[in-house]
């Protein structure tokens, strides 16, 4: 291991805390003072405009759907990365990385061409039976699923290597079925690896943009979302309340990462 000066430890230091500052801090801090350069006021126009609240009771469902079968997902997919062996593991674990590398943009077009009820791979047989997938909730859904995908995966895998398996053993040695050693033993102990990967993706499932502005059809008051409202609001002059709503969904985010470290134990020393 390299060792540095003191002097040289505290250039590194301020270097990385500018940058940070640069990067996050700093917008952050101008989308704050913008959000109350007139008070409440702007906030006040927000919220009394239906398309704006009827927007966030939207976001707010599609990021809870989405968070939770990400839940569901990540944990099953993450013990079935870790604890078995198959044909095609390698390639399984790189495709669930897939959507960090692509442009949402691309992945909302990809669902357009698969489940758009008129030339679609599948829309037109499911609108055929009376579901509408595209401009429509489950497309919405679906989208923000797969922005989001990777994010509880990678936050399960890691513990659930680290624990090793000599517990689940131990407790199929006892008798316990795959049900009891999945409740008792291993959610337990992956818990809090659980917990930020939800509010890791419900935070990026309130934000995302690219995607449902594809598949949403970005309908006022019925599939718009918060983002697509801040875009709208903005480009027609009210920035007050674009700013109001982006300082809406960034609280919330902060919130819950806030309450996620308040609330975990601390680990004692060794």
């Amino acid at each position: 291991m390299v060792s540095l000066s003191l002097p040289a430890k505290w250039a590194v230091r301020i270097v990385v805390i500018a940058y940070v500052f640069l990067l996050v801090g700093w917008p952050m801090i101008t989308l704050v003072q913008n959000s109350f350069a007139d008070g409440l006021a702007s906030f006040q126009a927000a919220f009394s405009d239906p398309d704006v609240t009827h927007s966030l009771l939207v976001t707010v469902e599609i990021a809870l759907w989405a968070v939770a079968i990400n839940t569901v997902f990540g944990v099953g997919m993450g013990l079935l990365l870790v604890r078995y062996e198959f044909p095609g593991k390698r390639a399984l674990s790189a495709l669930i990385d897939l959507p960090m590398s692509v442009s949402p943009v691309v992945i909302g077009l990809a669902l357009l061409l698969v489940y758009n009820g008129r030339d679609g791979w599948f829309g037109p047989t499911l609108e055929s039976h009376g579901i509408v997938v595209i401009f429509n909730s489950p497309a919405m859904i679906m989208a923000t699923c797969f922005v989001a995908l990777p994010l509880v995966v990678r936050e399960v895998v890691p513990v659930l290597e680290e624990i090793g398996d000599d517990q689940e053993q131990a407790a199929r040695s006892l008798g316990a079925g795959a049900i009891q050693v999945l409740r008792r033993v291993t959610l337990p102990a992956i818990k809090w690896a659980v917990v930020y990967g939800v509010v890791l993706s419900l935070a990026r499932s309130l934000g995302e943009f690219g995607a449902l502005k594809i598949v949403s059809g970005n309908l006022t008051g019925q599939t718009q979302t918060a983002p697509l409202v801040v875009e709208q609001k903005y480009n027609n002059f009210a920035q007050g309340e674009a700013y109001a709503v982006s300082f809406i969904l960034v609280l919330i985010s902060v919130l819950c990462i806030l309450v996620v470290s308040l609330l975990r134990p601390k680990e004692s020393a060794s």
